[in-house]
């Protein structure tokens, strides 16, 4: 039985339940390591990096923000997106069903961690994840984050915040919206979308964070990276402002065909600083993969976004392939581990065995601690 079957049914087997659990550990590891390779060189030029670096230019983790293996502000956001997807989950049992607030609520828990010094044990309704104080460190956070999430507002298609913006911000955030693979494909996108459009309200900055979702989701599910790409491509024809995200997928299929990978091919795709760019950048890179170290380097060696483009693909090399897949000395190193593998076990194992944590009659005072209904 597939991951797709299972959840159709709500019935996991073991083996389905573990294959599961390897791709939600994969994504959201393979993303925090593609964001901390590309944290000491986001604004670096090609040029620079080789000049630093030798000719083959990032090889390994370089010291960022204090130390190796350091994330920034794009793992930072896919964790809370995590932990807004299982508290509304949690919340169902009582009746209220708005996923977007709790999306909202929980970027809105990021953004304190950007303001607060630290953690603040008063709040019984934060949850776990926001006691975490190495979350609390600030490490270059987008713009339109910042500003699309400062007041309590919540942007929604039809009055969207920063309508003007089409920075990766929102894409680089939106992986795990794919890892739904109970949702069909139509109401992953729709939730992509209106979720972006808290914070990016230009089509192209929510449309393509819609994209990078539905293809997240395809891998989930078991389809081959190139199917996803299609499905991606068939929703977005149905929306209106589709082109620019259209385009730069189209642009990252055609790139595969033209030879070999390089890093004159990568830039061809842009710089990754808008939304369309960061993905298709992403995309292409796992794509040609030889495999997950191959790919996610050739993702950070560019003049551009480098840490928002490979955490774009290590996300899905991750969903793709799985944890195993990974390179043990990255995961052994990379900032946050042992936080990232808990929020992924817990997503997993509640959209796997949710019924059996939490329900309108009884429910495990620990999973309420951890992911309160408030």
């Amino acid at each position: 039985m597939t991951a797709t079957a299972s959840a159709a049914t709500g019935v996991w087997g073991r083996a389905e339940q573990q294959d599961f659990r390897s791709r939600v550990r994969g994504c959201l590891l393979g993303g925090a390591i593609g964001d901390a390779l590309g944290a000491a060189v986001e604004f670096a030029s090609l040029d620079e990096i080789r000049a630093a670096h030798g000719p083959e230019g990032v090889t390994d983790f370089l010291p960022a923000y204090g130390g190796r293996g350091r994330v920034t502000d794009d793992t930072q956001m896919t964790l809370f997106t995590v932990d807004g997807l299982i508290r509304a989950q949690v919340r169902r049992d009582t009746g209220a069903w708005h996923p977007p607030t709790d999306i909202h609520s929980a970027h809105r828990r990021w953004y304190s961690t950007q303001r607060d010094w630290g953690p603040d044990e008063r709040r019984k309704d934060a949850g776990w994840l926001a006691r975490e104080e190495w979350l609390y460190a600030q490490r270059s956070p987008g713009r339109a984050c910042i500003t699309g999430l400062a007041d309590e507002t919540m942007g929604t298609l039809e009055r969207p915040k920063n309508p003007d913006s089409k920075g990766c911000g929102a894409v680089m955030r939106s992986a795990p919206f794919g890892l739904l693979v109970g949702w069909e494909p139509q109401l992953v996108f729709q939730l992509a979308i209106e979720c972006a459009a808290q914070t990016h309200g230009h089509p192209t900055g929510y449309l393509s964070a819609g994209a990078f979702a539905l293809i997240v989701h395809g891998l989930a599910r078991g389809e081959a990276l190139d199917g996803a790409v299609q499905r991606a491509l068939a929703h977005l024809a149905t929306r209106p402002g589709h082109e620019e995200t259209t385009h730069a997928l189209r642009h990252a299929l055609g790139a595969v065909r033209q030879g070999l990978p390089t890093p004159d091919r990568v830039a061809s795709l842009g710089e990754g600083w808008t939304g369309e760019e960061a993905l298709a950048m992403g995309l292409y890179c796992a794509l040609v993969a030889e495999d997950v170290r191959h790919g996610l380097l050739l993702a950070v060696n560019h003049g551009g976004d480098s840490d928002s483009t490979a955490a774009v693909c290590g996300n899905l090399l991750g969903a793709l392939h799985g944890e195993t897949a990974l390179p043990p000395a990255w995961l052994a190193e990379v900032e946050g581990r042992g936080t990232i593998l808990e929020l992924a076990d817990d997503f997993a194992m509640e959209m796997t065995q949710g019924p059996a944590l939490h329900g309108p009659g009884a429910s495990s005072p620990a999973w309420l601690t951890r992911y309160p209904r408030a």
